[in-house]
C-alpha cells in the first residue's frame, strides 16, 4: 500500500468507516440535532460553530496542498451560526459531507513524490498538512462527542 492509500484510508475511516478510536464523525454527527447542534454549554463553542470550522480548515488544507497559499481568517474559522434551523444543520453537515468528497477525489489521485512538497508559509510538507487535518479531525470529533454528552446530560 503506498502512502497516499494509507492517507486515503486514515481519512475515510475518520470520517464514515472503522478507525481505531471506534468513533466516527457521521456516526457522531447524524445523532445531533439542529438542537443540540446550537446548545452553548458554558463559554464553549458550540457543536455547530466546530463543525463549520472543521469543514472550513478541511477546506483551507485541501487548498494548500494543491498549490495556494492561504492566509488565515483571524476568526479561525469560528463564527457566530446565524441560521440555526433543520435545514441549516442539514446543509452544514452537507458541507463536511462534500469536503470529504473533495478531499478523497484528491488523494485517490495524489502521487507519493508530491507528499514531500513544501508549504511556504510554515515550511510544513504537504504529508505533514494531510497528518495535520486528519488529527483536526479526531481533536474535534473529541470536543463534540464530549458536548454532546453534556448537553444530554443538561438537558
Amino acid at each position: 500500500m503506498t502512502e497516499p492509500q494509507r492517507l486515503f484510508a486514515l481519512f475515510k475511516n475518520l470520517y464514515n468507516g472503522h478507525p481505531w478510536i471506534d468513533v466516527t464523525l457521521v456516526n457522531t454527527l447524524n445523532n445531533i440535532s439542529a438542537e443540540q447542534a446550537q446548545q452553548r454549554l458554558g463559554n464553549c463553542n458550540t457543536i455547530w460553530e466546530i463543525v463549520v470550522h472543521l469543514t472550513a480548515w478541511r477546506e483551507n488544507v485541501l487548498q494548500r496542498v494543491q498549490g495556494q497559499v492561504l492566509k488565515t481568517p483571524s476568526s479561525n474559522y469560528i463564527e457566530p451560526v446565524a441560521d440555526t434551523s433543520d435545514a441549516a444543520w442539514a446543509a452544514t453537515l452537507q458541507q463536511l459531507e462534500d469536503s470529504q468528497m473533495r478531499w478523497l477525489a484528491f488523494l485517490a489521485q495524489l502521487d507519493s513524490g508530491q507528499l514531500e512538497h513544501i508549504y511556504p508559509t510554515n515550511g510544513m510538507t504537504y504529508y505533514e498538512q494531510i497528518q495535520g487535518i486528519i488529527q483536526h479531525d479526531a481533536y474535534h470529533l473529541g470536543q463534540i462527542v464530549l458536548l454532546a454528552k453534556w448537553g444530554a446530560e443538561a438537558s
